[in-house]
Formats: structure tokens, sequence, C-alpha cells
């Protein structure tokens, strides 16, 4: 059980896809980066990683600068969870056009965002 305000994994995973590297809103990705990570996340992708709020929010904000303003978030399938784990597949690009599908892995700690792996489809 949660205590209010306290965000699920399947929550977390949502956020993070929507609220941060879907939200072209500068003022309140940041809001949402300050909630749902831990001062010492450690994002991984294809290019490498890198650690803590300010990195991760460059990596979105670096993100969206490259696309076309069309381009959106999707999930795509169902959020998986454990206790302090979960995933989410996502497509992204023009609706109902994707140009990228990828996945996203989380672990979680303290009710936030410890590490977020991110895969991309072959």
């Amino acid at each position: 059980m949660t205590t209010p305000g306290t965000r699920t994994v399947t929550d977390l995973l949502a956020a993070n896809l929507h609220e941060v590297f879907g939200n072209r809103d500068a003022a309140s990705r940041r809001a949402a980066i300050e909630r749902i990570y831990t001062e010492d996340v450690v994002f991984t992708d294809p290019e490498g990683a890198v650690t803590g709020r300010d990195a991760l929010e460059e990596k979105a904000r670096d993100l969206l600068g490259k696309v076309p303003a069309d381009f959106r978030f999707a999930e795509e399938g169902r959020r998986y969870a454990s206790a302090h784990d979960g995933a989410l597949a996502w497509t992204f690009g023009p609706e109902g056009e994707p140009a990228a599908r990828g996945i996203d892995v989380i672990t979680v700690r303290d009710g936030r965002i410890a590490t977020l792996l991110t895969l991309f489809s072959a």
C-alpha cells in the first residue's frame, strides 16, 4: 500500500515518459524531475550514462529540441512492475507513425526513480 502523495512504480513509469521526456514545457518538466527522481539518478541509454537530475533534464531537453513539434511519446502495451522495478514499452513520433520504439526500465528507491535504462528497438 502507498501513502497519500506516494507514486507507485507504474505511476513513475508513466511520469517519466509523459511528464519528463514527453514534456516540452521546461518549468513543469523540471518540477516533475524534482518530484520523481532521486538526486543521484543514473540514466543510461545507447549514448552512455549520466548522473543527476540536471544531466537527465539536459537529455530530455536535447531530445525534444531535435525533433518536430508533432513527435509524441505513446505507451505501447502494459506497464510491468514489481515492488521496486518496472518496465514500459513506448513509441515516439507523429501520432500513428512512430519513428522510434523502445523500452524504459526503472529501479525505484524511497518512492523515486533511482535508475533509468532506455533501450531502443533494433
